[in-house]
């Protein structure tokens, strides 16, 4: 016995319809996220999180605009807490970077 949803679901979907199929650009921000989340403590990781909220972000649209056609909203989501991870990552990076650089100014100040 069939569920009314089931049937809801079939008789929705006309036969003639493409099968759901994963957004590749949601695939590529995440990896771009990946990548950007490894490399961020090298402070490099910024570009490609920047490149991957912007892929990700496309992502979205086309798969918002494909009515349920394209699968990978949540690969997109995750991509782009990736790269936001990256980049807070990379700003901590140069935040210590500094304080280290001023305190040594400051060493170096109070030795001449």
């Amino acid at each position: 016995m069939e569920s009314s949803d089931t049937v809801a679901s079939a008789a929705a979907r006309h036969p003639a319809d493409p099968e759901p199929v994963p957004s590749t650009k949601a695939a590529a921000a995440y990896a771009l996220g990946i990548v950007a989340v490894v490399t961020s403590p090298f402070v490099g990781g910024v570009i490609p999180a920047l490149l991957a909220l912007r892929i990700a972000t496309q992502a979205d649209a086309e798969i918002a605009h494909s009515e349920g056609f394209l699968l990978g909203a949540a690969k997109s989501r995750r991509a782009r807490r990736l790269a936001w991870i990256a980049v807070a990552v990379a700003c901590f990076v140069v935040a210590a970077w500094l304080v280290w650089w001023i305190f040594q100014l400051a060493v170096d100040a109070g030795r001449g």
